[in-house]
C-alpha cells in the first residue's frame, strides 16, 4: 500500500510539473519520452540508417542519431561499433563548441569582441587590425585555403592539421599573408578557429588552460566523454579534434537552446547566445548550405536568398562538421538534433533529414 501511494503521489508531482511548463534537464541522465523511437520515426530510419552491405559504398551512412523534444530523448539509434557511450570525432562542431567555451571566458570578462587578437597571441602582431569578433565571423582577412582531401595540394587546412603547420597550427595560420582588410569577407578558415583557441590560453592562463574547457563549460553540464586533442605546442585543435558522444553533444544544444542557461545558472550571456545566432552581413549566400553566425550556422537567410534548409524554421541554427557531423537547434519546435557519420560521398541532405524528423516529431508523415 505505502508503494502504491508513493508512486500515486509521485505522479501527481510529475503531472504538475507538466501542467506549470517546468522544463527538463538531463540531471543526471536524460530521460526518455514514452513513445521515443515509436512507428512515426520510421522514415527517419529509412533515411539515416538505409541498409548497406560490404557492396554498397554509396547512400547515407549515419553512426548516430539522437533528437530531444523538451528536454527529452524521443528518438535515439545507433550503428556499430558507435554506442551511446562513444566519443565520436566532431570534426568543425569543435569549432562552435569553442565559441560556446569562449562565451564563458567572455562573461567572466577575460576579452571583449572588438579586442585585437594581437593582444591575447603575440604571433598576430602581424596582423594588428584583426579583432576577436573578426575571428568569429572566420573574417580574418588572412588568405587561406579550407579544401580537404578534394583538392590537397594547395589547401592550408590540410598543411594545418596534418603536415607543415600541424606542429603549431595557430602560428602556422598568423604567418599567412592578408589577403584582404579582417572583417570584410566571410572565408571559412579552421586557421582562424585555431587562433582563437591560441587566443583564449592567454585568456584564462597557462595553468588553468588545459582543463579550462571542462572546469567551465564541460563539467557544469554534465559532460563527461569529452575528449580534445592538442597540438604539440599545447593549443587545443578548436578547429576539429574534439571527441563526444551524442548524448554529451546534445547538452550543449540544450544550453544553446535556453539562451545560455543551464538549471539555475546562466552559463552564457544571453547576449552572446544572441551573438552566435546573428548574421554576418558580409557573408554571401551559397546555394544549399548554412550562413555564418559566430561560429555557429543560420538557417537565416541572407539578402536576395531563400532559406537554407526551407524545410526547417528561419531560426534554426546549427553546428557543422565534416562528413556530415550536426548539431541542429530548432528553438521554436523546443528540438535539439545530433548526427554522427561518415559521408564521403556527399549524398546527404541536411533539410531531408530536418523535414523528416519535424514530420515525425509532430505524428505525421513526411
Amino acid at each position: 500500500m505505502v508503494k502504491t501511494l508513493s508512486g500515486l503521489v509521485l505522479s501527481l508531482v510529475l503531472s504538475s510539473a507538466c501542467a506549470l511548463g517546468q522544463e527538463t534537464w538531463p540531471v543526471p541522465e536524460w530521460s526518455v519520452a514514452p513513445a521515443a523511437n515509436s512507428a512515426d520515426w520510421r522514415d527517419v530510419q529509412a533515411y539515416a540508417f538505409a541498409r548497406r552491405d560490404e557492396h554498397q559504398r554509396d547512400g547515407v551512412r549515419t553512426d548516430a542519431l539522437l533528437v530531444i523534444k523538451d528536454g527529452r530523448i524521443v528518438y535515439e539509434h545507433y550503428a556499430a561499433p558507435t554506442t551511446r557511450h562513444t566519443p565520436h570525432l566532431t570534426w568543425s562542431i569543435s569549432k562552435s563548441v569553442l565559441a560556446t567555451l569562449l562565451g564563458v571566458a567572455c562573461r567572466e570578462g577575460r576579452f571583449a569582441l572588438d579586442d585585437p587578437v594581437a593582444r591575447f597571441y603575440p604571433p598576430m602582431q602581424a596582423h594588428p587590425e584583426v579583432r576577436i569578433e573578426d575571428l568569429l565571423h572566420w573574417a580574418s582577412g588572412l588568405e587561406w585555403q579550407e579544401d580537404y582531401e578534394y583538392a590537397p595540394l594547395h589547401s592550408s587546412v590540410v598543411a594545418m592539421l596534418y603536415t607543415r603547420g600541424h606542429a603549431d597550427m595557430a602560428a602556422y595560420t598568423a604567418a599567412r599573408p592578408a589577403a584582404v582588410a579582417p572583417g570584410q569577407r566571410f572565408l571559412y578558415s579552421s586557421g582562424d578557429s585555431n587562433l582563437l583557441a591560441a587566443a583564449l590560453r592567454s585568456m584564462v592562463g597557462a595553468e588553468r588552460y588545459g582543463q579550462y574547457p571542462w572546469d567551465a563549460l564541460f563539467t557544469p553540464l554534465g559532460i563527461t566523454s569529452a575528449v580534445w586533442e592538442r597540438d604539440a605546442s599545447g593549443t587545443l585543435v578548436g578547429s576539429s579534434y574534439l571527441y563526444m558522444s551524442a548524448r554529451d553533444l546534445a547538452r550543449i544544444g540544450l544550453l544553446m537552446l535556453r539562451e545560455g542557461r543551464w538549471q539555475s545558472q546562466q552559463v552564457l550571456a544571453k547576449d552572446w547566445v544572441a551573438f552566435n545566432r546573428t548574421l554576418f552581413a558580409k557573408a554571401v549566400a551559397q546555394p544549399g548550405e548554412a550562413n555564418p553566425g559566430g561560429q555557429w550556422w543560420l538557417n537565416q537567410p541572407l539578402p536576395g536568398a531563400g532559406r537554407p534548409w526551407p524545410s526547417a524554421p528561419a531560426e534554426t541554427f546549427a553546428a557543422l562538421g565534416h562528413w556530415g557531423q550536426a548539431l541542429y537547434v530548432l528553438p521554436s519546435e523546443n528540438v535539439v538534433i545530433v548526427r554522427f557519420a561518415d559521408d564521403r560521398d556527399r549524398r546527404f541532405e541536411h533539410d531531408e533529414l530536418l523535414r523528416r524528423v519535424l514530420a515525425a516529431q509532430a505524428g505525421r508523415q513526411p
